[in-house]
């Protein structure tokens, strides 16, 4: 097997050296990732200037753009074989809920999706919200293999995303791997207003907001049982059952 492995946190983050060396035990990996950190960079392509790609090992390759510039070069004609597999992460920190709207990690796996191939996102998760220090990269990247090692005996439906939150605690107090829903967080903290040296005001985007659908079956259950979260998400926005509603809205 073949796999491309990029992720938003740059190519230079342990999140991501770990999950190839892991991966690397069990398929051909290549790595196009981002040359800084890139977190929160959604699903944004770059279509303003060029990309500038620099080799810095043997199939490893860093670019001057966002994680969905990666995997799109590297799929439409960078890499001189297309990989069977999209795995993005090992994110540091967590992509629960909400937090898939934004993530860079989550952007990546679902650029592999767009352009035909299976993917899957991999983040770990601290025991608090902002500024966790992690450490248990290792157990990430060991989930990681077991759901290759699953695609490779038996594949998903063609539309499907992995979405994989592992908390950060040794593998072998790991309570299982689970398959969740998406729950959802409360709005975000405020704005934190400041300046800079010359007294102008600045302004930072407040902390993301703590968990509020948490119940049983969501992925922040599992991530507080112990349990590794796999999430199915798909790319399809549209709300189907409420087309009919909106059509009679709009016919008024």
């Amino acid at each position: 097997m073949r796999i491309l492995v990029s992720n938003d946190d740059g190519y230079l983050a342990t999140g991501i050296n770990a999950l190839t060396d892991a991966l690397e035990q069990v398929a051909d990996v290549i790595v196009v990732a981002p040359d800084r950190n890139r977190s929160a960079a959604s699903n944004s392509l770059t279509l303003s200037r060029p990309l500038r790609v620099s080799k810095y090992g043997e199939k490893r390759y860093k670019v001057d753009g966002t994680p969905s510039d990666c995997v799109h070069l590297a799929v439409t004609g960078f890499l001189d074989e297309e990989p069977d597999l999209v795995v993005s992460g090992i994110n540091h920190g967590a992509n629960l809920g909400d937090d898939v709207i934004y993530s860079g990690t989550v952007a990546a796996a679902m650029e592999g999706r767009f352009l035909g191939l299976p993917t899957i996102a991999v983040s770990l998760v601290g025991k608090t919200l902002v500024g966790a220090k992690l450490t248990h990269f290792d157990t990430a990247a060991q989930v990681a293999v077991e759901i290759v090692k699953k695609l490779e005996r038996a594949t998903l439906a063609p539309d499907m995303v992995l979405n994989v939150n592992v908390p950060d605690i040794p593998y072998e107090t790991l309570a299982g791997i689970c398959a969740t829903r998406l729950g959802f967080r409360h709005k975000s903290e405020q704005i934190l207003a400041d300046s800079d040296p010359y007294g102008r005001p600045i302004y930072w985007i407040g902390p993301a907001g703590e968990g509020q659908d948490m119940g049983e079956g969501t992925d922040f259950h599992a991530i507080a049982q112990g349990a590794a979260a796999v999430t199915p998400l798909k790319v399809d926005l549209t709300r189907h059952e409420a087309v009919d509603g909106v059509a009679r809205w709009l016919a008024r």
